[in-house]
């Protein structure tokens, strides 16, 4: 007797069942689907966040029959044979039919095209749906036809909801669950805002230990040893990065270590780590500890020569350092601030005393004029403003009082005084 998955059972009938979405159904989504006034959708979310629930959910609420298409199976002769049976409907009186294409990224450019046509007409409602961002994956000329709405990992609540349904409906199909509180707490924690694998997973605990009380010895030894949800093509890779980056700014190499031990985990590149390293060490320390870059720079050399596992070491050793150096972005800032300058100002013009004069025409043309050497006088040179007519009272770098700059600080302010 063929039986359904229990995340297949559980699946919402309606929008009201939507577990941890609020935000998104906020959006006006839900009034659209009320209404039936939608066109075409696009649900970008993480794994088991309930994307395809909400095409469902959708299909019930508006009536209207629906198509589910898996881009790795499907292709332009199954998706134009959903807009051929779609007509039929329109064509005996009925709504169109919803078609639904799981992970639409995986389509070709040409193939994601066949569905323009359909949608323009109005001869199908369509949703897509995807892990990876769109911007990126999906064709511009989709995009601008459908309203994308972002799904988030479900939360500790809906997660915990989500179990104690799964515990309800096995009851209720006779099983005896028994599962403390320790069990559940670890499951929630485990299933990283997915909320298939929680199902999945509160179902093979019970139906593979029926009638037994479930603590955290069955769960021990049930529970395979959790793999990083970490892929290096979706958002989940810019996240991550994002939080390394952002901990070794904040000075904390406890959280930079962490992500970056994630990374590692996931598989990431031990080198593509290095070059954020050497872009951390010049934007966020600076000339406030200048021998970050160098660390940095070597850490990448040394991940080339070694490579992993023992790259983690390498990588270990740059990132705490990084993380615990003083601080400073004034370098970062000078240099932007004077690329608007440059762009705002152009062209610049060399004041004459910088040029270079290597021909007797040029230094009788006035190439030179007025030019100190600063190894001979630095207090000379220091008081010739180097900068353009047009803007000379501009300052670009100003360095702060944190860690070596504040001894470049207190030099550059004699100079600039006196």
């Amino acid at each position: 007797m063929h039986q359904k998955p229990l995340a297949e059972l559980l699946r919402p009938k309606s929008m009201n069942d939507i577990l941890g979405q609020q935000k998104t159904l906020a959006k006006g989504l839900k009034k659209l689907v009320e209404e039936d006034r939608f066109h075409s959708l696009l649900f970008w979310g993480p794994p088991g966040t309930g994307k395809t629930s909400l095409a469902y959910a959708i299909s019930n609420q508006t009536n209207r029959k629906i198509f589910f298409l898996s881009a790795v199976e499907a292709g332009v002769k199954d998706i134009r044979a959903c807009f051929k049976e779609s007509q039929s409907l329109i064509d005996s009186g009925e709504k169109s039919a919803i078609v639904f294409i799981d992970e639409i990224h995986r389509l070709s450019k040409s193939q994601q095209d066949v569905l323009l046509k359909a949608i323009e007409q109005g001869q199908i409602k369509f949703i897509g749906a995807t892990t990876e961002n769109p911007s990126f994956e999906v064709n511009n000329a989709i995009l601008s036809r459908c309203l994308t709405f972002k799904l988030n990992s479900l939360n500790h609540e809906a997660i915990l909801e989500l179990i104690h349904k799964a515990i309800k409906h096995l009851k209720a199909q006779g099983l005896n669950v028994d599962m403390n509180e320790d069990v559940i707490r670890t499951l929630c924690q485990y299933s990283a805002g997915d909320g298939r694998k929680v199902i999945n997973l509160v179902e093979a605990l019970c139906y593979g230990h029926p009638n037994q009380k479930i603590d955290m010895e069955v769960l021990r030894e049930f529970l395979p040893d959790q793999l990083s949800r970490y892929d290096k093509k979706q958002d989940d890779h810019y996240d991550t990065i994002s939080a390394f980056i952002k901990c070794i700014r904040a000075s904390d190499p406890d959280g930079a270590v962490l992500y970056l031990a994630k990374m590692l985990h996931g598989g990431e590149d031990p080198r593509f780590i290095a070059r954020r390293l050497i872009i951390s060490a010049s934007e966020d320390i600076g000339n406030a500890s200048p021998t970050a870059l160098l660390i940095a720079t070597a850490a990448l050399e040394a991940c080339k020569n070694i490579g992993m596992p023992e790259a983690r070491i390498i990588l270990g050793q740059a990132t705490t350092f990084l993380a615990s150096c003083p601080k400073s972005n004034r370098s970062y800032l000078a240099i932007n601030k004077a690329m608007e300058t440059a762009k705002r100002q152009a062209p610049i013009d060399i004041p004459m005393h910088l040029r270079n004069a290597p021909t007797k025409f040029m230094k009788e043309s006035g190439y030179g004029d007025g030019y100190v050497y600063a190894h001979n006088n630095q207090k000379k040179a220091a008081r010739i403003n180097n900068l353009p007519k047009n803007i000379q009272n501009q300052t670009f770098y100003e360095p702060s009082e944190s860690g070596t700059e504040k001894s470049l600080k207190a030099y550059l302010d004699y100079l600039r005084k006196n």
